[in-house]
């Protein structure tokens, strides 16, 4: 018979596992490393679902494929995006889970209170759908949101139907539209004074994320 196995003796385990990995993890390549990190994770996550080594192989197996990674393809896609919006006004940046985020604000995206795409924006778009048909391992996903102005009967869809309209022209571009999440913040989360226009118009912007899930099999 197995001998019983604590989840105590499991979490220490996991934890020693996870030491090692990350110990290991500045000869790995980014696949490696994220790979490696999140099955260490999982070992943990394994750990506190169950009490044998099963669990804890389910939950090693579930944190390699999850996690995100920041890959040669993602610094190329960060270098492309920020060379085609140079001046424009748009943020280009890695975020802390390595996500590729593309900041958009209103001169460049909609204007006040409408949801259609500005031409401004057509080409920005243009750059970001091109090679997403062979990634089928990236996510994308599009957040809209409002300034203050008006209430959220109105601020809310519209922020909805921001993000709609971008999924829209990305999926003519041939980018699946099943792959792009959407949600509309509407005035909830500003990133800057709604008390002067200047912060308004910074709080009327898109958000675009892009984000290559690490994987077993890569």
């Amino acid at each position: 018979m197995t001998p019983f196995t604590s989840p105590a003796r499991l979490a220490t385990t996991g934890l020693c596992a996870f030491a090692l990995l990350a110990s290991g993890c500045a000869n790995m390549s980014d696949t490696q490393r994220g790979t490696a990190i999140g099955a260490g994770v999982g070992v943990l996550a394994g750990a506190a679902i169950g009490d044998s080594s099963k669990s804890a192989a389910i939950g090693a197996g579930l944190g390699a494929l999850g996690g995100y990674i920041w890959s040669n393809q993602m610094a190329k896609k960060k270098a492309a995006m920020e060379q085609a919006t140079a001046g424009t006004g748009v943020a280009v940046t890695q975020t802390d889970d390595n996500q590729l985020k593309l900041n958009i604000p209103s001169d460049i995206s909609f204007d006040t209170g409408r949801a259609n795409i500005k031409s401004n924006l057509q080409p920005i778009l243009d750059q970001f759908a091109q090679g997403l048909s062979s990634q089928p391992n990236t996510e994308i996903r599009i957040i809209g949101h409002t300034d203050s102005t008006g209430s959220d009967a109105i601020n809310n869809p519209l922020s909805v139907n921001r993000a709609v309209s971008a999924r829209e022209y990305l999926a003519s571009r041939g980018v699946d539209a099943r792959r792009i999440q959407i949600d509309g913040r509407g005035s909830r989360e500003p990133i800057a004074d709604n008390n002067s226009e200047a912060g308004r118009a910074k709080n009327r912007r898109i958000e675009i994320f892009l984000a290559e899930r690490a994987t077993a099999a890569r």
